[in-house]
């Protein structure tokens, strides 16, 4: 990397957070369908924000994630009331970090940091503060201020103005490689986080750098003490 970005903007949905820790729970509400209903949850949740944006019909991220539990288990036929989604809701306020994440943001101190993510402001001020990243992560973005999803560039506008600093001055860290391919299109510099080691989109926007980890990014980064 020949220059240092002025702000590391990150996901909150998949990179810093794993939305699959909800998996114990499911599969303690629907013994053995844990995993199959949080990724089934997960697709759906994803699949309505695009679609939403497209017919130009915004609801926030609340909304879209209780709509796509309840497609997730009408499609897996798994009986739910209303005591079982306030139970999975309540879980998408409390998602495990990653295990390198923590470690990671402490050893990017010096840099200008936020979140910009599809999470409403209520659930996101939950997450980060019982997640424990409000300190090292001072700011964040929501799409609510836009009405749309990513990857609209309406929403990594954002950043731009909230944080002052210029598009190609951005550091934008997602493991969403749909979202890293936007974040490029728009102008960032992109940090893809692969964990899953898949190929990349051919969009026309490969990401500046792809890593296993969030732990691989501060050396990438290399901020000044």
């Amino acid at each position: 990397m020949t220059t240092r970005p002025a702000a590391l903007v990150f996901d909150a949905y998949g990179t810093l957070l794993d939305v699959h820790s909800v998996i114990a729970l499911c599969d303690e509400l629907w013994p053995g369908k844990g995993a199959q209903l949080s990724a089934l949850w997960r697709t759906k949740q994803l699949e309505h924000t695009w679609l939403r944006s497209l017919m130009g019909r915004y609801e926030d991220f609340a909304h879209v994630t209780e709509a796509a539990l309840r497609y997730a288990c009408a499609a897996l036929a798994l009986p739910y009331d209303d005591a079982k989604r306030s139970r999975l809701m309540r879980a998408y306020l409390h998602l495990a970090t990653f295990p390198e994440v923590k470690d990671a943001l402490a050893r990017l101190r010096g840099l200008e940091l936020a979140i910009l993510s599809n999470g409403a402001p209520a659930m996101l001020q939950d997450l980060v503060t019982n997640a424990g990243l409000a300190a090292a992560i001072p700011h964040v973005l929501s799409v609510d201020e836009v009405g749309i999803y990513k990857p609209s560039p309406r929403v990594y506008q954002l950043a731009v103005d909230r944080l002052g600093v210029p598009a190609k001055a951005i550091g934008f860290v997602s493991s969403n490689g749909w979202d890293a391919a936007g974040a490029k299109a728009f102008g960032f510099r992109t940090f893809w986080v692969n964990r899953a080691e898949a190929p990349v989109d051919p969009l026309g926007a490969a990401p500046d750098h792809v890593i296993g980890s969030l732990a691989d990014l501060p050396a990438i980064v290399s901020p000044r003490a």
